[in-house]
């Protein structure tokens, strides 16, 4: 009896031992990033994809889109606030990284939403999410290939529940951006939101500009049904 429960024993602890062992090659195989800590992060990157440094390619589970993750981030998960999908018309997410230097403590938060506009309408659109967002119906605008951008940026802050916008760049570096993606030969948009929220969060105006146009310039709609 005692030579068959050191069997059983022996057994239990040599399937542990191999699970364990699975399951840290299986973890060696994803990129040392804390994109890829997270469970639920890494099911939309591709690992293999490190599309420049820093990015890896995030695609939708719309199968609608493409674009480039900051691998420094993770997705919110644990509420429908920061992640819905409805087939492969609407997709909604959010991520963010935190930093501690010291006694500060510095939050990003990058916030992404898939639909469908109608085109025609996109002027309204466009006006509407920066006269909300920034108080500015009047964004910058650029172009790539396949799609068309509008983007603004500015500091804002709260004194009570009263939000401030400041577009003066030399008094204050911007610490909110916001961004709309229109795809030329379809009706796929992405409304794109960065935050910062801690003291000295933002040092260069430049660097951050560059960072979060990459992100916008990365963006791929697939070709589909939906193209007009």
């Amino acid at each position: 009896m005692k030579k068959r429960k050191k069997t059983v024993i022996a057994a239990i602890v040599g399937s542990s031992i191999l699970i364990g062992g699975i399951w840290l090659i299986n973890e060696e195989r994803y990129p040392n990033a804390p994109a890829f800590d997270d469970h639920f992060t890494r099911k939309f990157l591709n690992k293999d994809k490190k599309v420049d440094d820093g990015f890896y390619e995030f695609k939708s589970k719309t199968g609608q889109y493409t674009i480039w993750f900051p691998e420094e981030y993770q997705m919110l998960h644990n509420a429908s606030e920061y992640y819905s999908v409805n087939g492969k018309s609407y997709e909604n997410w959010s991520a963010s990284c935190s930093k501690v230097d010291g006694e500060n403590k510095s939050i990003y938060y990058i916030k992404v939403e898939f639909s469908k506009n109608d085109k025609k309408s996109e002027p309204i659109y466009v006006k509407g999410l920066f006269e909300e967002q920034l108080k500015n119906n009047n964004p910058k605008e650029i172009e790539t290939s396949h799609t068309r951008i509008y983007y603004d940026y500015a500091y804002a802050y709260f004194e009570g529940t009263e939000r401030h916008v400041v577009h003066n760049s030399k008094v204050h570096l911007p610490n909110t951006y916001t961004a709309y993606v229109a795809d030329k030969n379809s009706n796929k948009v992405i409304e794109f939101s960065y935050d910062s929220i801690g003291e000295g969060t933002e040092t260069s105006q430049e660097k951050r500009k560059l960072w979060f146009l990459t992100i916008l310039k990365s963006i791929n709609f697939s070709e589909g049904k939906s193209r007009e």
